[in-house]
């Protein structure tokens, strides 16, 4: 399903074209629909770990920095490996908190090749210890992808197109201030949906994962 099949179609369900009044803040039927459809998405995207939900980029250290700049749309890391200039080998480095970073590796100006990293902030990571070279590392990572509203196609509307419908309507008729009945039918059937793209992404899709601990759906 398509942007503009999407838009369509929850108007039909909805039996309502959301056009501009005093009630909307003024807000065009695009803009209105267009939150419906973004806030479903954001819900949807934050339910289920889907692959399409993951990248990967290579950022490079500074030699006797601790410091190392996120990407701009990274959310959650799902992995971070340095890898050694010389042989190429990746060598994962291990998640920890700020203080423990702070207490291992207690002297900035000790370098080494880092082993840990935690999360100064949203911005950027800590190395432990301070890098002695400019190393590489592999980030991989999770982000927001383009919204359905600006790219017109995506993952989720292609394939999990009833997530994403019921999700957006139960924002719609929400907004609406809609019968109770209704948008219980409709929450049913975004969680049957939801059902499904759980199964897929967090169960079917890590049946052969190496690490652990990892959330598995069941499959069934």
């Amino acid at each position: 399903m398509n942007y503009a099949t999407l838009v369509s179609t929850i108007q039909a369900y909805v039996e309502n074209d959301f056009p501009t009044t005093p009630g909307t803040g003024g807000l065009t039927s695009t803009q209105q629909i267009n939150t419906f459809i973004q806030e479903a998405e954001q819900r949807i995207y934050n339910a289920a770990q889907l692959l399409n939900l993951r990248k990967s980029t290579v950022l490079t250290m500074t030699a006797n920095n601790k410091a190392l700049s996120t990407p701009a749309d990274w959310l959650a890391t799902f992995e971070f490996a340095v890898i050694d200039p010389t042989t190429g080998q990746q060598d994962y480095m291990l998640n920890k908190d700020v203080n423990f970073i702070r207490e291992a590796f207690p002297i900035p100006t000790v370098t080494g090749k880092p082993t840990h990293y935690a999360m100064s902030d949203n911005a950027a990571f800590l190395l432990g210890p301070t890098p002695d070279l400019a190393y590489t590392a592999e980030l991989h990572y999770f982000y927001y992808p383009t919204s359905i509203v600006t790219a017109g196609t995506t993952w989720l509307g292609d394939n999990f197109d009833s997530a994403l419908l019921y999700g957006a309507l139960l924002e719609a008729y929400t907004f609406m201030k809609g019968e109770a009945d209704i948008i219980a039918g409709y929450q049913k059937r975004y969680e049957e949906a939801m059902t499904l793209l759980l199964m897929l992404s967090q169960g079917k899709n890590r049946q052969d994962m190496y690490r652990t601990p990892q959330a598995r759906y069941p499959v069934r």
